[in-house]
């Protein structure tokens, strides 16, 4: 049996990180990122090899204690994200924080801690972005510059790590999920599931990312629904 390798995959417990968790679980063990440790372990214990990797990524201490933890790694992939909706009249200072902090911030800021042990590994880190990290929209405002400053940093990454870590960015449409089941009903809008991605299609682009011979990198990858 060919030795496993070890994954991160943030916001792991729902949605899209979940569906990515599951999609890898047959080959690599996961270190299942999440909050609250209950629904960590609910999941650690539903796949075949995996571990728990609790922290508040808003948080620099308690991800700094949560990386130092951390053995073994060979991909990175950031699931972990929020939406606040808003036209720029509405929003507050703490709107834009609070959307940066998460979406931008803990990301630069894991990369940052586990970067020696993906360079030990000749490893990977895989984002998940948006169609709003490519485009920006009316009422979408902060979201699409914490996106489209995710797109930036990402870029930078891939070409300050490029021949020792490779960097995917993955940008997907919407995406059937309880957070776009709060947004469409936040906006007043009918929910028709079928419009969207599923978040295994998602899953199957980092998997697609993660599978390429070390000689080739994915750099960018749009995904979004055919209808």
């Amino acid at each position: 049996m060919t030795e496993r390798k070890y994954v991160l995959v943030t916001g792991a417990t729902r949605g899209i990180g979940r569906a990515i968790a599951d999609q890898l679980a047959d080959d690599w063990h996961i270190l299942v990122g999440g909050r609250r440790p209950d629904a960590v372990a609910e999941v650690v214990a539903q796949l075949p090899s995996a571990e728990p990797f609790v922290a508040d990524l808003t948080d620099e201490e308690s991800t700094l204690v949560a990386a130092a933890r951390v053995g073994r790694l060979d991909a990175l992939v950031h699931s972990a994200g929020v939406s606040v909706l808003g036209r720029v009249e509405e929003l507050t200072r703490l709107d834009w924080r609070a959307e940066f902090e998460v979406n931008v911030v803990a990301v630069a800021d894991l990369t940052k801690l586990l970067l020696p042990r993906l360079r030990e590994a000749e490893g990977q880190v895989v984002t998940i972005n948006s169609g709003s990290g490519l485009r920006s929209a009316p009422g979408n405002g902060s979201y699409c510059a914490s996106k489209f400053a995710l797109t930036a940093f990402t870029d930078a990454l891939r070409e300050e790590e490029r021949g020792r870590v490779r960097v995917t960015s993955i940008h997907p449409g919407r995406v059937d999920t309880d957070m776009q089941v709060a947004i469409q009903a936040e906006l007043g809008h009918e929910y028709e599931p079928e419009r969207y991605l599923a978040p295994v299609d998602v899953a199957r682009a980092v998997a697609l990312a993660l599978s390429m011979d070390p000689r080739a990198n994915l750099d960018v990858v749009s995904v979004r629904p055919a209808r």
